[in-house]
């Protein structure tokens, strides 16, 4: 399915699918089994611009609208979510929060790095004791003069052991939404420590890690957006987030679709190619209306930004769709497989993995059926 796509839109599309084609699908059931991702991938991203989407040239950045954005993270995630998740918290989360919130400083300092590939950042919210509640969080950022000191922990943070600059979100104030403040914070400082998680089911190349902060010292020049304005910044940041979680749920359920369809052409039960069969035929199309269904309903966010309407809802809509298609179509494909798709020689059985832990970040499933409902009735059930 093809909307009228601009020129330089399509060039974009193919550019990342090539790029993906050559850079990471031959690797991504090695990264799977090690756990990890080449890091020289970054660089390899920054070189063709994927870190900078969106972003003003004049800060490093390669321009481009939402839409175009959008088909890139598709084509990542049709190649290797843990890398999508690379770019999606990278430039998603933080490039375009210090884009949006940045002192004219911060931005000279960080986004010509982010961009490039030359630094990574991670987005430092979720807590051990708050997920879904992260208006609660507890770690805490005290004034000392024209410091910062935060003292806290964070965890299941994508980028973690990898980043050079984590967006921390601390309480500074009262309690709930309008105590909390962001603040850019480089990974080297003395106090920042951060341990890496494994024996992840999915997305296990990704770096992903815990954070502690023993007395970490920033200066008030590190600070993103106005005291107690940090919520507002994490929540922008999250909303447009989602899009990116959608997109690339969109790119797991193509590469299921793909590899099914090949299959099915491929395997032979009956006398007959199993893409013959009635019941195989239906798990495809299954498949197929969701990518189609998914696609429409993330662009439709990317249209929104452009145009400068409201799409935080739209943009819960599509990430509860998207992330709920990519397990339905990993579910069908693996069922194509049948016990083939049980080891990881085929790429079924990871697709799975990885769409799963996406109806789980950036919002449960469950949390954006609130968000919608609250949309549609104008009464919150939080």
């Amino acid at each position: 399915m093809d909307l009228e796509l601009s020129e330089e839109q399509a060039a974009v599309r193919a550019l990342a699918a090539a790029f993906t084609d050559r850079e990471i699908v031959p690797h991504a059931t090695a990264w799977d089994r090690a756990e990890s991702v080449d890091r020289t991938i970054v660089r390899r991203l920054g070189e063709v611009g994927f870190l900078g989407l969106t972003i003003p040239e004049e800060y490093g950045g390669s321009g481009g609208d939402h839409l175009a954005y959008c088909l890139v993270l598709e084509e990542l995630g049709r190649g290797d979510s843990a890398v999508r998740g690379i770019v999606s918290v990278s430039l998603g989360l933080v490039a375009k929060s210090v884009n949006a919130f940045g002192t004219e400083e911060q931005k000279r300092h960080w986004l010509p790095r982010l961009t490039s590939g030359d630094a990574l950042g991670c987005f430092a919210l979720t807590e051990p004791g708050t997920g879904s509640d992260a208006a609660n969080l507890t770690t805490r950022a005290v004034r000392d003069g024209g410091h910062w000191v935060l003292d806290g922990g964070k965890t299941f943070i994508t980028n973690g052991t990898w980043a050079d600059v984590a967006l921390v979100l601390a309480r500074t104030g009262e309690p709930g939404h309008r105590g909390i403040t962001a603040f850019l914070v480089p990974t080297d400082l003395p106090g920042f420590t951060r341990t890496e998680i494994h024996g992840k089911l999915g997305l296990r190349g990704q770096a992903t890690a815990e954070l502690a902060f023993d007395g970490v010292r920033v200066p008030d020049g590190a600070r993103l957006g106005a005291v107690g304005k940090g919520f507002t910044v994490a929540m922008a940041a999250l909303a447009k987030g989602r899009m990116s979680v959608a997109a690339g749920c969109v790119g797991i359920a193509r590469a299921c679709l793909d590899a099914a369809v090949r299959y099915a052409g491929e395997r032979e039960q009956f006398g007959a190619p199993i893409a013959s069969h009635q019941l195989v035929q239906q798990l495809l199309a299954g498949i197929a209306v969701d990518v189609e269904a998914a696609r429409l309903l993330t662009w439709k966010v990317a249209d929104h930004i452009e145009r400068g309407l409201p799409f935080a809802t739209e943009s819960s809509t599509a990430k509860l769709f998207a992330s709920e298609a990519a397990v339905r179509a990993a579910n069908n494909a693996l069922q194509v497989f049948g016990g083939y798709g049980f080891i990881d020689e085929y790429p079924v059985g990871k697709y799975l993995r990885d769409a799963r832990v996406m109806t789980l970040y950036e919002g449960t499933s469950q949390i954006h059926q609130l968000l919608i409902g609250r949309a549609l009735t104008g009464v919150s059930a939080f």
